[in-house]
């Protein structure tokens, strides 16, 4: 055999290793699929972080660290008083001191005394024990943004121990272990199907023989505490099947369940002395306790803020004699109520995504892609107007339908009441009435003097109550035997009633007014006499001669909206109760008919068509960019029409204006150019909550109802200064509150943010916190603008709430109205070149639109709303925010066409469509107007002398933010760069080698 050939067997690898050498380099395609996606990923993180970041800024910065905005002055202005709202304490730890105090205080004269047999209280402070969960886990206010941070509040057993009872720790340790072990979760916002409205009442089974044993030992009082939570996004349940496993046929949330009703049972075969606190905002039914024998006394509490319950054991030990009144009318059967068929939602079955343009998808599972809808049919016949109304016709019994009236609390005291003098002028004046309340008991105490007045009614004509609060005043603290005079107002046009049918305006009917002196909506004050007051001849607050509040005349702006009543009770359609006939108008829940939406509703769904606008303007474009050399703090203290604002205005670019109007989430966005600052705007009604930065937690004060149950102005009035002092520590400017949405019905989650059922007692009280706030600097956004009186169905595409024109005007827009007209406080400005301050008068400058719709229209964009009655009717100068607009139906152009200004939203999630028409350029010129006049008048301009400068300091995050993505970017460049090269360059070698 031949031997093989060394050097070819040699060859052959050599020639195989050289073949590896010249190995075809990667292809385009191949080299692209790698690359591409790698390039894409880094870009997507770049701009997906700085989107993000952008987004979520505030609440970023809320935890890594705020930027700064510096002020510089000029020269001349160095040595000038710029503090033009001063804080009357040193510190926030001062300030809060003192509003703890204020919340007791607050507590004390709000807790009301329902029940009293045979002057159970006062006790003394001595041994006792405590029932029920909410005793170990009580309800101090409600969920949501107007919740507070109750993490160091008085809980029951503390306040009652502040008073000097001692209390059973064996039956309190198992019912806060209970509570821990048994979770209750009242209201989840938005969240319908996760909300878990059982009571969560340990059951009587659950008492250990240990804790009944304890009874003899803690017998002198047995303090039985029931609760009921709220809050946004969510109302109680109107029907608890499926939620209470011990579920009995018609029971509703607000009803003590059966294991409430054991708990009650246990207590009073145990215990000589019962006493019933009701720990709730929302009223409940109490009927049955009022009715049984054993039952000594109820107390309600409200939700009594962080130092509430200390007023609770004052008021059990007599330290304290209560002077509460009810804010609402607690009936017997809440399902008899008018209003009670109708709420909640309905959907409108021939309304989808394919007719109406602003519906939209559900960004979580409480959202629904449809349209829902709500009747008033109960008109202007609700609360005490419905109870006090129905009785008056005869069309119930009012003893057995009403458990507590309108207005009624009881005291440790008595008193007398006199009507000294009455004084009626003309139909242009004001009627004054006076009162001498005279202590005729044995215990210092106030007591509170309601005003009412009866209009002449005709049947079948303008629909009015038996009686309606005119005004009302509450007495110093009276010792035995002291007697105070108070005074009750009522300008003669304020009996007015809206007549949308015929004269379609204001009318005061001619015929005889009956005003009455009492200590509830429906008991007539002993020793007084009704003051008559003769109208001759009807007045029509018409074109002619409009109210003497009004800046322009109010007439018919809702007809689409009153025009929606045409049915009748026993027939199809939404119709109205009326007085001429309460049992054949009684309202009925919606049917088939009611569901399917007429062409004009299905009109109102479309989507804000901005080139229509546009082209339908005569608006000229205004000018931009100016250099006329003015700062905001030049402002302070002018008229909003004075013309150099046109000056200072003009100054700005669109740029500037959009950047403030759309990024409004807690805060309005710094102008450089104009010196403008940077605001803080924080929730909430009872004390400053955020959402997004841990430093705004002020104090936490008690739920809405608990302070109108005060009845006190001066009170509330100083709980709107205590805000502001607190702002000023804390370096807040606007304040998300207060509510002045109504009491519809007992089951609203969010009636612990709202004052009362009552237009009158809720506007009185929201014009003295705002006054209050305002003296502080403290601009005070009234919410919900309006009728956003239910939380189901808020944000499913805006619920359409339907009510005729003279119930909307008379009681849903009633409490606004009256805090644009009369809130007010002193505001100092620099009045000359020498540093000077002069004073002027500011009042209600900020407002709240809500997410619902009045009739098919989104509230925020409704200019019958927002600009005919708001702007033009009642002369509010200021600015109007969006409730939270994440939904797509809130359109930012529609919003400022219509007068609300400023969207609360995180920038960059909503856009204008347009900004470069004349039509378009003209509305952001007036919403930054607004905006700008409410802050420039506001504590925001502290520090700011004319020719000021401001500039921005950035946090270190936000300079690593800026660092890292321009690193980036340049990294993705030169990556970019390289791929286009390599891959045009193996092009170009692959052209050649072919």
């Amino acid at each position: 055999m031949e031997e093989p050939n060394q050097d070819s067997a040699q060859a052959e690898p050599r020639e195989k290793k050289g073949r590896r050498k010249e190995r075809r380099p990667m292809s385009n395609k191949k080299f692209l699929s790698i690359w591409t996606p790698v390039l894409a990923v880094v870009l997507i993180v770049i701009l997906g972080a700085n989107i993000a970041l952008n987004i979520f800024h505030n609440w970023v910065a809320s935890q890594l660290g705020i930027g700064t905005w510096e002020v510089t002055n000029s020269e001349e202005a160095e040595d000038w008083d710029l503090e033009y709202n001063q804080a009357s304490y040193s510190s926030l730890d001062e300030a809060r001191d003192a509003a703890s105090e204020l919340v007791q205080e607050i507590a004390a004269e709000g807790i009301t005394l329902l029940k009293n047999s045979e002057d159970t209280l006062p006790i003394s402070a001595g041994a006792v024990t405590l029932f029920g969960r909410t005793a170990a886990e009580p309800v101090y206010g409600g969920s949501g943004s107007g919740s507070v941070d109750a993490s160091a509040a008085v809980d029951v057993r503390g306040g009652l121990e502040y008073a000097g009872f001692d209390i059973n720790t064996t039956v309190y340790d198992e019912l806060a272990d209970f509570a821990e072990n048994a979770p209750r979760t009242d209201i989840v916002m938005d969240e319908p199907d996760e909300s878990e409205y059982a009571v969560g009442e340990m059951p009587a089974a659950d008492y250990s023989e240990a804790a009944v044993d304890s009874f003899a030992d803690y017998n002198d009082a047995a303090i039985v505490v029931f609760g009921r939570g709220g809050g946004e996004g969510g109302d109680l349940a109107t029907d608890m099947d499926g939620w209470d496993e011990n579920y009995v046929e018609g029971q509703h949330e607000l009803m003590l369940n059966l294991d409430e009703q054991q708990t009650l049972q246990l207590a009073k075969e145990h215990f000589d002395t019962v006493i019933v606190v009701i720990n709730s905002s929302n009223i409940m039914e109490l009927g049955e306790l009022e009715d049984d024998a054993d039952v000594d006394a109820i107390l309600w509490t409200g939700g009594p803020g962080e130092t509430g319950f200390n007023a609770l054991g004052e008021v059990l030990t007599g330290e304290v004699n209560p002077s509460g009144r009810t804010v609402d009318l607690w009936s017997r059967d809440f399902t008899a109520d008018p209003t009670f068929v109708n709420f909640g939602r309905w959907e409108y079955t021939n309304i989808d995504d394919s007719n109406a343009s602003t519906l939209q998808q559900p960004s979580h599972a409480a959202m629904d892609n449809g349209a829902f809808f709500v009747e008033y049919e109960e008109g202007i016949y609700y609360g005490y107007r419905y109870y006090e109304t129905a009785a008056e016709e005869g069309a119930l019994n009012y003893d057995d339908a009403v458990v507590y009236p309108f207005g009624f609390g009881l005291s440790y005291t008595s008193f007398d009441w006199e009507l000294t003098s009455s004084t009626t002028g003309d139909v242009d004046g004001t009627i004054e009435v006076q009162v001498q309340v005279t202590n005729t008991g044995e215990t210092a105490g106030r007591d509170v003097v309601q005003l009412y007045y009866t209009a002449p009614y005709t049947p079948g004509g303008i629909e009015k109550s038996h009686v309606e609060l005119a005004d009302f005043a509450k007495t110093s603290l009276l010792e035995p035997g002291e007697s105070e005079t108070v005074t009750l107002e009522l300008a003669v046009e304020d009996m007015a009633s809206y007549d949308y049918q015929d004269a379609q305006a204001w009318v005061l009917e001619e015929g005889s007014y009956e005003l009455s002196v009492r200590t509830d909506s429906h008991t007539v004050a002993e020793g007084t006499e009704a003051v008559q007051y003769q109208v001759d001849e009807t007045v029509v607050y018409g074109e002619d001669a409009p109210r003497s509040t009004d800046e322009t005349v109010a007439t018919n702006r809702f007809d689409v909206v009153s025009e929606h009543f045409s049915g009748s009770a026993d027939g199809e359609g939404a119709h109205l109760l009326s007085r001429e006939d309460f049992a054949g108008t009684f309202p009925t829940a919606p049917d088939a008919s009611d569901q399917e939406a007429a062409d004009y509703i299905i009109e109102g769904y479309q989507h804000f068509d901005v080139d229509a606008a546009a082209d339908a303007s005569d608006a000229q474009m205004p000018t931009t960019g100016a250099d006329n050399g003015l700062t905001l703090i030049d402002m302070r203290g002018l008229d909003y029409n004075d013309p150099q604002w046109e000056d200072l205005l003009d100054q700005l670019d669109v740029h500037e204006m959009t950047t403030m109007l759309l990024n409004g989430a807690y805060n309005t966005e710094a102008v450089p150019s104009i010196a403008k600052p940077r605001t803080n705007d924080v929730d909430g009604p009872h004390g400053f909550t955020s959402f997004i930065n841990d430093d705004f937690k002020g104090a936490a004060y008690p739920s809405a109802p608990l302070i109108a149950a005060t009845w006190d102005k001066d009170l509330v009035y100083r709980m709107g200064e205590m805000m502001g002092e607190e702002a000023l520590q804390m370096g807040i400017s606007g304040w998300y509150a207060p509510g002045v949405n109504l009491h519809r019905s007992p089951f609203a989650g969010r009636n612990f943010e709202y004052f009362s059922e009552d237009p009158t007692i809720s506007g009185v009280l929201g014009a003295e916190v705002v006054s209050g706030a305002a003296s502080r600097g403290l601009y005070a956004y009234t919410k919900h603008f309006a009728m956003n009186d239910q939380e189901n169905g808020r944000v499913d595409n805006g619920i359409a709430t339907w009510a005729d024109e003279q119930t909307i005007r008379e009681i849903y827009l009633k409490p606004f109205e009256m805090i644009v007209k009369n809130a007010s406080a002193p505001m100092t400005y620099i009045a000359d070149e020498d540093g000077n301050h002069a004073e002027t008068e500011i009042g209600s400058t900020a407002m709240m639109s809500s997410f619902n719709r009045i009739g098919p229209y989104w509230a925020g964009g409704y200019p019958a709303l927002m600009d005919d009655v708001l702007r033009k009717e009642w002369g509010f100068e200021g600015m109007v925010i969006t409730d939270f607009n994440l939904y797509g139906y809130m359109s930012p152009d529609q919003s400022i066409a219509a007068g609300t200004d400023h969207q609360l939203v995180f920038a960059p999630m909503k856009q204008f469509e347009d900004t470069s028409s004349a039509e378009a350029v003209d509305n952001i010129r007036q919403a930054t107007h607004n905006i700008l006049y409410t802050v420039v008048n506001s504590n925001a301009m502290n520090g700011l002398g004319p020719d000021a400068e401001v500039s921005y300091t950035p946090a270190a995050w936000e300079i690593i933010r800026w660092i890292v993505t321009a690193v980036l970017s340049l990294l993705w460049i030169i990556g970019l760069v390289w791929v286009i090269r390599r891959v045009r360059k193996h092009g170009n070698e692959e052209s050649a080698t072919a």
